[in-house]
């Protein structure tokens, strides 16, 4: 059958992939099982509902929810009726709620639990666009979406509801999607069902996962990037199966054993950080075995570039190590797809070595996402890059080294901001993606550094931040780093440390602290800090080196502000809230900052 709208994926599923598991998630210890009948059944009663209620074509509503079956059916019930989607975070501020609920124009809210309700409802009480409020959890006082369902159930008319189908094409608006943002008020991206089904279509090749399948999913539903996937999935008859919490994903993987799952590079790299911590944990030739394996992972190259020798021993890894990396993984995953962010190298070379391939991609929430993404197999996966350009859009490098893409994947705009939709889609149709970049044999897209964030030093040399706190990042003593500088003469960095691995040092090392605050003015783990730093800047340029940094006594997160709810720094915040080390650092201060750096050893001694 044709798809040309996101509801069609439904009808696809139950004519082509009925199951039983369609969909699932685990309540109350128990794993609840959706089939595809049902999901279909709910997706109708819940549009039936909505028609009930009065929605119509174009009306807004507005969502807060966790991973859940509920969240599909929600968004293919509204789409099926012309009514678009308004999934939002849920570590949003309340002041970007606030704008969310008014600029989108929202009719409904419909939230999961008490937790939401409780911080919603006063601000919608504020916004008069906003009729009512709906928790999907049972909560006291609220209305709940059973009544939607019931409602729904009640009043089937299968005649208006085709009729009101018809009347929706591909071109029609689905859902707008407020980006978190780094700077400013969040922007309404709006995305049409051509945006998303072209994303979809083009990417179903690249799955190595069928129909007899099962992913786990983790990542927030309203980010765009989880969104297409879960709608590949669904596309592709795949089952998907929603993980408790992000806090439960290795009890989840080895409950469900998924062919996979997508992953931000933030969770890939913590998966290898309790890898390691579990090495650590061993004595003796055990131990020595399983570095050995991290190393042997460290070094791999794709296409057996390596050599016959080098395979031999990556043959003995596997059966002494990588087995029990997989086995912690559920023992069947075949692809993670990482993206919303750069991903280390030495990651993807880890896990691809310990036969956990990862896929990473790249593109932002204006394209619906993908603009390029890594093959299962070389030479169409290229560590260090994103990957060939998808078959259906176009990308080319301007004169100043800015990525640039079209396609039908690219969104209709900004959401009541044609100056600002203006701003990134130029006259010819090309999207400014605001990243630098380069592309390798054609087709092979590498991200180099955001536009925006590269700077000049007051010696004239420029610095790209983030190609430099990626490299930083590889060091198990950095959680998060901001490299600073801009009209300075040298180069420097803000670390948020990794206190995690960072107490485990100091417990290891006998040091002595009653908390976060003193522990990162310790000498001895300044010290340290300071030698990882050294050896990390050996492999940088002169200018690109951390000359002074200052260690944060706090994790950066975005309920702390530093970070947004996609896990990018939000520099402006960052570079207010710690003034006093800007200044410290710089001289602006009567006091001397010092600049110290992280450990070359993956274990905590030395």
């Amino acid at each position: 059958m044709e798809i040309l709208r996101t509801f069609d994926i439904v009808s696809r599923m139950l004519s082509e992939f009925p199951k039983e598991d369609a969909l699932a998630v685990k309540r109350n210890g128990n794993w609840d099982k959706f089939s595809t009948a049902d999901y279909r059944q709910l997706v109708d009663n819940f549009g039936y509902g909505l028609l009930k209620l009065g929605i119509s074509k174009g009306d807004k509503i507005f969502t807060i929810s966790n991973n859940r079956p509920e969240w599909n059916i929600m968004d293919m019930g509204m789409s099926q009726i012309g009514a678009v989607h308004v999934p939002v975070y849920p570590n949003n501020s309340d002041e970007e709620y606030s704008h969310i609920l008014a600029h989108s124009d929202a009719r409904f809210v419909i939230v999961s639990s008490q937790l939401f309700f409780d911080r919603i409802k006063p601000l919608a009480d504020k916004t008069p666009n906003i009729e009512k409020i709906f928790t999907i959890d049972t909560v006291q006082g609220a209305a709940n979406i059973n009544e939607i369902f019931e409602l729904g159930a009640q009043n089937q008319d299968q005649k208006k509801l085709e009729e009101i189908k018809a009347t929706i094409s591909g071109d029609d608006l689905v859902s707008i999607i407020y980006t978190s943002g780094t700077t400013g008020v969040p922007k309404g991206v709006m995305l049409s069902h051509t945006n998303f089904l072209s994303n979809v279509k083009a990417s179903t090749h690249l799955l190595p996962v069928d129909h007899t399948g099962k992913f786990l999913s983790f990542l927030p539903l309203c980010h765009v990037f989880e969104r297409m996937v879960n709608y590949l999935l669904q596309y592709q008859g795949v089952s998907v199966y929603y993980a408790e919490s992000i806090d439960t994903i290795g009890d989840n993987l080895r409950e469900v054993s998924p062919d996979g799952f997508a992953s931000v590079p933030r969770v890939i790299e913590k998966l290898y950080d309790k890898l390691l911590l579990t090495g650590r944990g061993l004595k003796g030739i055990k131990k020595g075995i399983f570095f050995w394996a991290v190393n042997i992972g460290l070094r791999y190259e794709l296409n057996r570039a390596n050599g016959a020798f080098y395979e031999f021993k990556r043959k003995i890894a596997d059966k002494l190590v990588y087995s029990k990396w997989r086995e912690a993984l559920g023992n069947n995953i075949k692809v993670v797809v990482s993206g919303g962010a750069a991903l280390q190298p030495r990651l993807a070379r880890v896990f691809n070595c310990a036969g956990v391939k990862i896929q990473e991609g790249y593109g932002l929430t204006e394209t619906s996402p993908v603009i390029a993404v890594n093959h299962a197999d070389y030479p169409d996966m290229r560590f260090g890059t994103v990957g060939p350009v998808l078959d259906n859009v176009e990308v080319k490098i301007a004169d100043d080294g800015e990525i640039v893409m079209r396609g039908p994947s690219l969104m209709m705009g900004y959401y009541k901001d044609p100056e600002r939709t203006a701003e990134v889609i130029d006259s010819e149709g090309w999207f400014h993606t605001g990243d630098i970049g380069e592309l390798q044999d054609r087709r092979i897209l590498k991200i180099t550094d955001r536009k925006k964030e590269i700077f000049k030093l007051s010696t004239g040399k420029y610095v790209a931040p983030q190609v430099i706190e990626n490299i930083f990042k590889e060091s198990q003593f950095i959680e998060q780093i901001m490299v600073v500088g801009a009209g300075e003469k040298f180069t420097a960095a803000i670390i948020g440390p990794s206190f995690h691995f960072l107490n485990g040092w100091a417990f290891l090392n006998k040091v002595k602290y009653r908390d976060s605050k003193e522990l990162i003015k310790h000498p001895r783990v300044i010290e340290r800090y300071k030698q990882e730093i050294d050896r990390i800047n050996e492999n940088l340029n002169p200018h690109e080196q951390i000359k002074q940094f200052e260690l944060t006594c706090t994790e950066w997160t975005p309920e702390s502000g530093e970070l947004s709810p996609t896990l990018k720094l939000r520099r402006n915040i960052i570079k207010a809230k710690y003034k006093v080390l800007f200044d410290r650092i710089y001289g602006y201060t009567e006091q001397d900052g010092h600049l110290q750096e992280p450990i070359p050893n993956p274990e905590f001694e030395g």
